[in-house]
């Protein structure tokens, strides 16, 4: 009796786990083939391109993305344009490899509005939107971070949501560098792809690279630090810049400004001949570079002289209106400088910003306090930034919806 019962016991056990498995895989091969971390990036063409990229935890069956003007009918799919993406895979740890998928949108209706959509015949996102840039030098207002890093998921991501809840038209955001501290770890980018929700899937990202994204290597005579693996399969960023420095040195122009994405972490003397061959032929009224790691310290204990004496006179040269930052988690804002002096707000200058996004924070370093207009510690900020052809306007908001800075500049 008491092996009867023992057997019908182990019967029992096999048939429920028999159903179990049945029932789930095909759920988990369904998830497993659904696009996930699906964002949106800004081309080097805005008014006429898009990039979208999204990966796939099993191989995509017939992977592509569909495209067309949106409207008030939900009949999207009728007259969609198909994009057929490059696909690639990329070892996520030392037992798994996913597989990422990009699409460059191309011979886009400026100033337009398209739905779109990612996946294959069985297993599609869900349809999303985006506008296009105009050609021409139109009003237009973007947000940008400094190093979320930290509690991304946590933390940042009240971040994320009040400034789109502050900014909701914002044509894109930009990420000054740091978005993770560890960019070789898979599950970092996934907090910070929950932490965006849906945000990455209709408002374009820009993005460079900080030294978090470059996680260090041993070799048998000295440590190497080498750009992480998930940068380039997982951003679809504009490749004109210095050769070697694909997606992480770029610039964009968007309606009358010139936003250009330097990488403080390698071949800085390139980065500079190229930066002086942008900025001499460059017909946008406004100019915005960024780099991570800044030119005027505002962290206790750091300094960049070597960024200063490289960067600053070309910033001079050409009269740049603006340089985005992070690296120090703090806050600084400089007035007008121009070699490296403070200069009156009617004289040719560029005003520097080092700002934070996340949890990290550090003490404040007085050694350039004379040259700020604005310095501060201890807060999670992001900054709404406007522009139009006749004004650069510059807010600088905390995660609990306080404007903690702002300025403008005229011309």
């Amino acid at each position: 009796m008491i092996n009867q019962k023992i057997f019908l016991q182990h019967l029992c056990f096999h048939v429920i786990a028999f159903l179990i498995f049945t029932i789930l895989s095909p759920l988990s091969m369904l998830h497993a083939q659904q696009p996930e971390r699906i964002i949106l990036n800004v081309t080097a063409q805005p008014a006429t391109s898009m990039a979208v990229t999204w990966r796939t935890a099993t191989e995509a069956s017939d992977p592509k993305a569909e495209i067309t003007i949106a409207r008030a009918q939900p009949d999207l799919d009728e007259d969609a344009l198909k994009f057929i993406p490059t696909s690639e895979w990329v070892s996520i740890n030392e037992d798994q490899k996913v597989q990422y998928h990009s699409v460059v949108f191309t011979n886009l209706q400026p100033n337009t509005l398209y739905a779109y959509r990612v996946g294959d015949n069985d297993h599609w996102s869900p349809w999303n939107q985006f506008r296009t840039a105009s050609v021409q030098p139109e009003p237009f207002k973007f947000v940008n971070f400094g190093d979320p890093q930290n509690d991304i998921y946590s933390l940042c991501s009240r971040v994320f949501r009040m400034a789109y809840t502050i900014a909701p038209d914002a044509r894109f955001w930009h990420f000054v560098g740091d978005i993770v501290n560890h960019g070789d770890r898979d599950n970092e980018w996934g907090e910070l792809y929950d932490a965006f929700g849906w945000i990455a899937q209709v408002t374009p990202m820009m993005l460079l690279p900080g030294n978090h994204g470059y996680p260090k290597v041993m070799n048998s005579l000295k440590k190497e630090s080498h750009l992480n693996q998930f940068w380039r399969p997982q951003f679809t960023l504009p490749q004109n810049g210095p050769k070697g420095l694909e997606e992480t040195v770029y610039f964009v122009d968007y309606q009358g400004v010139r936003l250009i994405m330097l990488n403080g972490n390698e071949m800085l003397e390139e980065q500079v001949v190229w930066l002086d061959s942008i900025l001499a032929d460059n017909p946008n009224r406004w100019t915005i570079s960024a780099m991570h790691q800044p030119l005027y310290s505002t962290g206790r204990d750091r300094d960049n002289p070597k960024l200063q004496q490289l960067f600053g006179p070309i910033y001079d040269k050409y009269h740049v209106d603006l340089v985005l930052q992070g690296h120090d988690h703090t806050y600084g804002r400089t007035g007008k400088i121009f070699n490296g002096k403070l200069v009156g707000d009617n004289e040719q200058g560029t005003v520097y910003v080092v700002s934070v996004s996340g949890t990290k924070i550090y003490d404040l370093n007085p050694r350039y306090e004379k040259l700020m207009e604005k310095i501060g510690t201890g807060r999670q900020l992001f900054q709404v930034i406007s522009a139009t052809p006749k004004k650069l306007s510059y807010e600088s908001w905390t995660a609990n919806s306080e404007l903690f800075d702002q300025f403008e500049l005229k011309k």
